[in-house]
């Protein structure tokens, strides 16, 4: 585990040297330092779950005298607690043992689907202590908006009033292009396009109280994975989340990758080999893309073909526990699609960890990683090793725990944009984000910006 703050602290003339992430371009202060550091303090809480003060000066490389005020001050607003002392048989005075306070913040997630809507709320630990779920065809965004405010206000009744002011905001994961691949997907065309043009984060804005953190779900997967997960104990790793489609993200050097448009990671638009089962539709070209074949809307798709319904997750699990020779041929088609998908990800990339996490159990996951690993070593190129392949940590809350860490990551992470005066800049680059996707898609459709 490598945290480090940004800029060397200086303790009574001792300067003690530490640079995991340089300080770059211009603006940067002691009170954005000082955010940063205490941020750094907190991810060390998170990821070791208990330590002294000693603990932490050593493992966030700060001096004494620096790691003091942050304690007091992480204190005061309730974000950790003491756990009492820790007798280890040394010499000197016990230690008092700190941890992050559960209570300390709150973040209220929506996960948006082609297929369902849910709205959780989560605490300052991760854990999701309250849900509201909604299994239907997604309506239209204004139908969205009504819903997903009922919703909060339910769960708002989980904190106390004097809680209130430690709701971080609100954070949506939901699919780019919501009205796209419905025929990969082989869902029907509905209400979907009415989502093509809307800003649903400015529509929830609007609704709300809350501020409100957007992002593309497969990214707010992996920052929950990050944050409360594998991210514990790893810098560095691709993300894989198989649900009704296949969505990932990419997490480098400690943090999670965006890209310019937002859609690092996007795993689903690797191209593949067609599918050999007689149930994928024909592809648009060539070759297919992977979307096709590695989703549960594949397997749904395919279970259908041999007369078998298998609307919800529980109809899927139900369908993979029978060992119905259907999910064998799906999930050997998918395992050969994911295959070169994962070796063409990596060869880019270069990391040595690959995370995959599911919407469904009913022993999927370990029988997936268990023959994917055997495949990635078998189609290895010469003189590389295949990533190690680790399950996710939050199964089916994936989405939902994503988009209930953002307000929470975006508030009390270490990232470099707090040292360089860019943090408030945020939404700036999500509007200039969304206005390079609508430009690129408006020039495919050969149709004016």
């Amino acid at each position: 585990m490598t945290i480090r703050p940004a800029e060397a602290e200086a303790d009574q003339g001792r300067t003690v040297e530490v640079a995991r992430r340089p300080l770059v371009g211009q603006g940067s202060n002691s009170v954005q330092l000082r955010r940063y550091n205490e941020r750094i303090v907190l991810q060390v809480l998170r990821r070791v779950g208990e330590a002294s003060k000693a603990d932490l000066a050593r493992l966030a490389q700060l001096t004494n005298a620096a790691i003091g005020g942050i304690i007091q001050d992480l204190t005061t607003s309730g974000l950790i607690e003491t756990l009492g002392k820790r007798h280890d048989g040394g010499r000197g005075q016990p230690a008092t043992m700190l941890r992050l306070s559960a209570t300390g913040a709150y973040g209220f997630g929506v996960r948006i689907d082609r297929t369902s809507i849910e709205t959780v709320l989560a605490d300052f630990s991760g854990r999701i202590i309250g849900r509201q779920s909604h299994d239907r065809f997604l309506p239209e965004p204004e139908r969205v908006v009504d819903i997903v405010a009922r919703d909060i206000a339910s769960l708002l009744r989980l904190v106390s009033p004097e809680e209130h002011a430690r709701i971080a905001g609100v954070g949506v994961a939901m699919p780019f292009n919501l009205g796209s691949w419905l025929h990969e997907l082989g869902l029907p065309r509905a209400n979907f396009h009415l989502w093509d043009d809307i800003d649903f984060k400015q529509l929830l804005q609007d609704a709300i109280d809350f501020p409100v953190f957007s992002e593309n779900d497969g990214t707010a997967a992996a920052i929950a994975e990050l944050f409360s997960g594998a991210g514990r104990h790893a810098d560095d790793f691709l993300y894989l989340f198989l649900g009704p489609a296949i969505g990932g993200g990419v997490v480098y050097g400690g943090d999670c990758v965006k890209g310019v448009r937002g859609n690092a990671g996007d795993v689903a638009m690797i191209p593949v080999p067609r599918s050999r089962l007689a149930s994928a539709p024909a592809p648009r070209g060539e070759m297919d893309i992977l979307l096709t074949r590695a989703s549960l809307s594949a397997l749904k798709r395919h279970l259908a073909h041999h007369g078998i319904v298998a609307e919800t997750r529980d109809d899927l699990e139900r369908a993979v526990e029978s060992n119905h020779p259907a999910v064998e041929e799906w999930l050997a088609d998918c395992v050969a699609a994911l295959t070169p998908a994962i070796w063409s990800a990596i060869s880019l990339i270069d990391v040595p960890l690959v995370v995959i996490d599911f919407d469904i159990d009913g022993g999927l996951p370990q029988r997936l990683i268990d023959e994917l690993t055997r495949a990635l070593a078998l189609a290895a190129p010469q003189s590389r090793v295949p990533p190690r392949l680790q399950r996710g940590s939050f199964g089916q809350d994936a989405g939902a725990a994503g988009a209930a860490n953002l307000p929470i990551f975006f508030n009390y992470s270490p990232r470099t944009a707090i040292l360089t005066a860019n943090e408030g800049k945020q939404g700036a680059a999500d509007a200039a984000a969304r206005k390079a996707r609508k430009d690129i898609e408006s020039a495919q459709d050969g149709r004016p910006a």
